[in-house]
């Protein structure tokens, strides 16, 4: 079965074909994770959840025209997950060893062999928090998740990698003006 008959039937709700999705993928996914956290529990939890959300995306259509492998999709919907929860880990325990920062999805990733923030990195900081939220979206994704441009336009359903880096490169551009302004 190819991976459009596969879409087709996850479409269906037949879930005999998502079920042997998520038993042939599962074993590779841990291997994968594992880059990424060091908790197999962690990294079973974000799989199921990325199960349930590639279900969900081909619900609802957004999954039609891949340009890459389910594969390549389950597992950038599982690495963004990955990260969203060590992201939230962090900050979590960052509230206990520093001041709570602003609601916003960037989280600073404290340096234990040199716990003074330099000037530079405050002002990044603080140029991050006046972007938008499209801007600080990519930025974060790209430079602090690492995820690749075609991870990040497959995530925020844009048409093309160039319209991300177009994007990327504005965001880039603002946030310099805003540091060095």
């Amino acid at each position: 079965m190819n991976d459009s008959e596969i879409l087709q039937n996850i479409k269906k709700g037949d879930s005999k074909t998502l079920k042997e999705i998520y038993l042939a993928y599962r074993k590779p996914f841990l291997v994968f994770g594992k880059k990424y956290s060091t908790s197999e529990e962690v990294i079973l939890d974000v799989y199921q959840d990325a199960i349930i959300a590639f279900q969900e995306q081909v619900m609802k259509g957004k999954a039609d025209n891949l340009n890459c492998t389910l594969k390549t999709y389950l597992f950038g919907i599982g690495k963004y997950m990955i990260f969203d929860k060590n992201r939230k880990s962090n900050k979590e325990v960052s509230m206990f060893t520093s001041e709570v920062k602003d609601d916003y999805d960037v989280v600073e990733v404290e340096d234990f062999s040199n716990p003074v923030v330099s000037l530079q990195q405050k002002q990044i900081q603080k140029a991050l928090s006046l972007l938008g939220k499209k801007c600080k979206e990519v930025l974060t994704l790209f430079y602090y998740n690492n995820l690749t441009i075609e991870e990040i336009k497959e995530y925020l359903n844009y048409d093309n990698k160039n319209v991300v880096k177009s994007q990327k490169s504005r965001c880039l551009k603002q946030l310099k003006s805003k540091v060095n302004g």
